[in-house]
């Protein structure tokens, strides 16, 4: 009788765009699958989106992921898939997540549940059939909207209002949403950059502060995940202009030590940072010439490969540069030796960092951009034949040495070059 009755009255007045854009989700995609799966299981049951992508379609952005909640429980769903002859796996069944996967779209189903404990990291979970309680344990009212296939919203908590009027209010009682997991204070900080259009609730920030020392139960991970979706262009410069934003960050995150870099950026300097990625951005952020860089890949397991990256950056200008660093010639070994990448990082640091805008940088970084390594013109094999050198460990050192040469002319290098290094 509740999910009739949630049919009944819950259904929102959309704005035309959300519908339209809802309905292209479930054409567009192979999310219609699903709904068709599960809708004709049986008379009771009922899928919806849930959500980010709801969420992101009312504020018009772009949609890149699509959670989905549904009225029954993951067992079921995995039969329903399974008959379907949809592909799945359990990325969270205990607590009622299962995710799908059809082409290269993967699609998280959650069970409609209550929250029965909490620890500040993890739930116990009891699954339900009551869309609203299950909207009501749920973080934020822009993150508890609901939508059928058609577009028809059930927003219990005005979610949809809030995301237009530019507000991020916790459902219910603040404190407890907070305790419940403390990531949400991270969660709270990312919604604010991007979707506010008002001034943080004193009341709010008074709660977060009480309980920011949660964050310390939380695993390294969650938190380097959720700080990846707050290192946006355009989440970076409000949070710099932010006092209270920035002081929260400050306080999770003490090793962010230069977000006033995104303060006062030209547009020149914004053209290169939208496309930036997050290993370079936190680069920015990390790097201050101390050890800062270090400890920070260290505390947060930073991938091996990404800490390669930043201490790469950090090490370059650890040694004494200038203006006369950043010529062509000391480029082109960089590019050489450590690859496209590690030089066009190095350029568009001291871009970034820089107080005015050097337009041979701006050159020089976009000459790398699409330019291939070059291969040296002689092997080991030519060696070998035109002056008579023995294969060994003789000829793995004149081929160094002539590669050296080779790089140090800007990869020229004549026969007689050659000949000196063979005969020296």
């Amino acid at each position: 009788m509740k999910n009739i009755l949630n049919k009944i009255f819950f259904k929102s007045n959309n704005l035309d765009y959300i519908i339209r854009d809802i309905k292209n989700l479930t054409e567009n995609t192979p999310v219609n699958k699903i709904f068709e799966a599960v809708n004709s299981s049986s008379y009771d049951a009922e899928i919806r989106y849930v959500g980010g992508c709801i969420r992101k379609i009312i504020n018009k952005e772009k949609v890149d992921d699509i959670d989905l909640a549904t009225n029954l429980e993951p067992l079921e769903i995995c039969k329903i898939l399974k008959k379907n002859n949809i592909n799945f796996y359990p990325s969270g069944i205990e607590h009622g997540t299962i995710t799908a996967i059809i082409d290269e779209y993967k699609f998280e189903i959650t069970s409609l549940r209550n929250d029965i404990s909490t620890d500040g990291r993890h739930a116990s979970v009891k699954f339900s059939k009551d869309w609203r309680e299950d909207a009501s344990r749920r973080d934020f009212s822009i993150n508890s909207i609901y939508s059928d296939k058609d577009g028809n919203l059930f927003d219990p908590f005005n979610g949809k209002k809030d995301i237009e009027n530019g507000l991020i209010n916790f459902i219910g009682d603040t404190d407890k949403r907070i305790k419940e997991d403390y990531l949400r204070i991270l969660r709270y900080l990312r919604f604010f950059l991007v979707y506010s259009k008002q001034k943080h609730k004193p009341s709010i920030i008074k709660k977060i502060k009480i309980n920011i020392g949660g964050i310390s139960k939380l695993s390294k991970e969650r938190l380097i995940q959720e700080l990846r979706k707050i290192t946006k262009l355009d989440s970076l410069e409000k949070l710099s202009k932010d006092k209270i934003s920035l002081e929260l960050t400050s306080m999770i995150f003490p090793e962010l030590k230069n977000i006033d870099v995104f303060s006062q950026l030209n547009s020149k300097k914004r053209e290169i940072l939208k496309d930036s990625d997050f290993i370079f951005l936190l680069s920015l952020l990390i790097i201050d010439g101390t050890d800062n860089a270090e400890y920070f890949t260290y505390k947060f397991r930073i991938s091996k490969k990404d800490q390669k990256r930043i201490h790469v950056i950090n090490d370059f200008y650890k040694t004494k540069i200038n203006s006369k660093t950043y010529t062509e010639h000391n480029m082109n070994k960089i590019f050489y030796y450590q690859g496209k990448q590690t030089v066009i990082d190095i350029i568009n640091f001291r871009i970034i960092r820089a107080k005015k805008t050097d337009e041979k940088l701006l050159k020089l970084s976009k000459n790398y951009q699409n330019k291939l390594t070059p291969i040296i013109p002689i092997s080991a094999e030519d060696l070998m034949i035109k002056y008579q050198i023995p294969e060994g460990k003789q000829i793995g050192n004149k081929l160094r040495l002539i590669e050296a040469a080779w790089v140090e002319n800007n990869f020229q290098i004549s026969e007689q070059k050659v000949e000196n290094i063979i005969k020296s």
